[in-house]
């Protein structure tokens, strides 16, 4: 067994830097989480001793849209970065081949499990551990929406943990900046946000406005898990059970709220049903903390327009030990110009063109090397 992983620790070390780069001081030590946005292994920076993790994008330039993605989610972690609840990045490596690289390698504090990994692996929680956890999740969404940014896909993957239990949120390519305060409209689609953790007003309809409290209901759906011993609260198949399933719990929606459904289909579907009382949560939590089912009430509120802003949850009775009013940080505002290139067809050159300046916010020679590649007129030179 001892044998085989140092076999597979060779055989990471060799492969993972595949994609040469530049002045490269990272020592590869282990893989610590896998998914579809990428792999990320924990490492020895050679200059400072200091344990980080390093994520790497693979081929990210054979789609524009993962492309779009992937500098979406470095340019918010960049700009919210300080937050103690906000994953840290440090460092955007440079590739040694700059018109023709096709992974991206993003250096991170070292946060190594998950809220989800937690709550598969049924570790006993206590309540101090579950109100810390929200807590945390709730001053770092705090931060976000004060910045105007929806994150859009909170769910216990993309909530990062230590041996401290500190929190960190992450996963920022499904995001958005809101510059008005304004509900914005969206066009949903099935793989974008997890259907557990999606808000009732998004679920069924391709088109809808959203605010930021379809993040509220995310962290109500976590909160239930929490609470629920890792059980999820809606675990739907599809769209209509997953309605089904909140309507279980939460009742018939009254008129007044079915009446702001943007989708008729659905509206018509809750009114073909017959009506169902709300489930007292004290049947479904018998042993939880009078002060944490009323925050969850609050929360899990059908109509998005009766949930709290995090700040307000933040000041529930539940955090009365923890929560200091007027302390909590709020973000600098997000300049439009840093996400024009939403708006823009671009190629893959062009994209790697943009990533490559996003890494020199980390690179003062490699931002002088930009400056005077477009100095001289060349686009796509050696730059």
């Amino acid at each position: 067994v001892v044998s085989r992983r140092m076999q597979e620790l060779r055989r990471l070390r060799r492969h993972f830097f595949d994609e040469p780069i530049r002045g490269n001081r990272y020592r590869v030590e282990q893989v610590v989480g896998q998914g579809a946005s990428g792999l990320v292994v924990s490492a020895i920076d050679t200059a400072t001793g200091a344990e980080v993790a390093v994520k790497r994008m693979q081929r990210g330039f054979e789609q524009i849209p993962i492309a779009v993605r992937i500098l979406r989610e470095l340019k918010f972690m960049r700009l919210l970065r300080g937050h103690d609840n906000i994953v840290e990045i440090r460092d955007l490596l440079v590739p040694a081949r700059p018109t023709s690289y096709n992974d991206i390698f993003a250096v991170l504090k070292l946060m190594p499990t998950d809220l989800g990994h937690v709550l598969r692996s049924n570790a006993t929680l206590s309540d101090t551990h579950v109100l810390f956890f929200m807590y945390q999740l709730l001053r770092g969404l705090h931060y976000l929406h004060s910045a105007g940014v929806f994150h859009r896909d909170i769910k216990p993957s993309n909530i990062l943990l230590n041996k401290e239990c500190e929190l960190r949120i992450c996963d920022f390519g499904l995001a958005r900046v809101s510059w008005d305060n304004e509900p914005d409209m969206v066009i949903w689609t099935d793989y974008v946000a997890t259907r557990w953790y999606r808000a009732p007003e998004l679920i069924a309809t391709h088109v809808s406005p959203y605010s930021t409290a379809i993040d509220i209901w995310s962290v109500g759906c976590i909160f239930a898990e929490l609470l629920g011993k890792g059980r999820p609260m809606f675990p739907g198949a599809s769209g209509y059970e997953q309605l089904r399933l909140i309507m279980n719990v939460l009742g018939t929606p009254s008129a007044p709220t079915l009446a702001k459904v943007a989708s008729d289909r659905v509206r018509n579907h809750f009114q073909s049903l017959p009506p169902q009382a709300r489930q007292p949560l004290e049947n479904l939590f018998p042993s939880a903390d009078p002060n944490a089912l009323s925050l969850l009430s609050k929360l899990l509120a059908f109509d998005p327009a009766d949930r709290p802003t995090a700040l307000e949850a933040l000041a529930h009775p539940y955090f009365e030990d923890f929560y200091e009013p007027g302390a909590e940080a709020t973000a600098a505002p997000i300049p439009r110009e840093e996400f024009a290139f939403e708006n823009r067809r671009l190629n893959a050159a062009q994209m790697r063109r943009l990533i490559l300046e996003e890494a020199a916010q980390y690179h003062p020679e490699l931002a002088r090397e930009l400056t005077r590649d477009a100095a001289r007129g060349f686009s796509t030179g050696r730059f």
